[in-house]
């Protein structure tokens, strides 16, 4: 499928070596236009800047705002004739239901997915015995594992036509070290273990999972895609943007009092 127009982006920024190593794996399957952030924009989720500055850049195009600027901008104006959007490869996972909506990557992919174009969005896990995430900067090869089972999975899913059902996946994936290369469906886990502590005149937020996925000791169950990720193995959700309604009697019969 050569002739698939991808455009790809980021949280990390244009020269992440994640987003370096996903460019040069996706143009395997089809021509890569690259649309990302100037700088660092992780966690900044769905947030939008509205008026932002770009200008071109080896890989493609460099913008001056987030990742949702990047995927609006690309698919409106600077890369039209996308037929799906990568984003990543992440430096760090992006596990569990709580991690979706505040995660730059992911964003992206939902952003796409709201144009009515196909997304995915890949990651790597990096545990957080070995290095802080955020200082990670190994070489390319580290998102081997990553970017080959992004690119697989993407062309399978347009080729199969998997989109018409789905909104967007989230990949994610071990460094190459650890990788056992083999994909399970997974769901995002619905374990939250989100704390704050009063420090002095500040509040400090930890999310106490990462230092339980370093020891091995996670409540999540077998499916979910955090065990599927500690357990070595490549990890990919067909999620929907769609927030589901719940029907409800008695919300129905409190809506029908007011004013009454």
């Amino acid at each position: 499928m050569s002739d698939l127009e991808i455009l790809v982006t980021n949280d990390d920024g244009i020269e992440a070596p994640g987003i370096r190593a996903l460019a040069a794996g996706l143009s395997d399957i089809g021509n890569v236009t690259v649309v990302a952030p100037a700088d660092d924009q992780s966690a900044v989720g769905r947030t939008l800047s509205y008026s932002v500055e770009y200008g071109e850049h080896e890989l493609g195009y460099l913008v001056h705002g987030t990742p949702s600027d990047c995927v609006i901008a690309g698919l409106s104006e600077l890369c039209p004739e996308t037929d799906v959007v990568v984003s990543g490869c992440n430096r760090g996972a992006n596990l569990g239901a709580v991690t979706l909506g505040r995660s730059g990557t992911v964003s992206a992919a939902v952003e796409a997915a709201f144009f009515g174009v196909p997304a995915v969005a890949s990651s790597m896990y990096i545990p957080g015995d070995e290095f802080d995430p955020r200082s990670f900067n190994r070489t390319s090869e580290a998102y081997e594992s990553a970017v080959k089972a992004t690119a697989y999975l993407t062309e399978q899913a347009v080729e199969n036509e998997l989109f018409d059902r789905i909104d967007y996946l989230n990949v994610n994936a071990p460094t190459v070290e650890r990788s056992t290369d083999q994909i399970k469906l997974t769901y995002p886990s619905p374990v939250s273990e989100l704390t704050a502590k009063r420090n002095g005149k500040t509040i400090d937020i930890e999310d106490e999972l990462w230092e339980k996925m370093a020891d091995g000791d996670i409540p999540d169950e077998e499916g979910t895609d955090r065990r599927t990720i500690l357990n070595n193995h490549i990890s990919v959700s067909p999620l929907s943007t769609t927030h589901t309604l719940e029907e409800s009697e008695q919300l129905q019969t409190i809506a029908s009092a007011y004013l009454s």
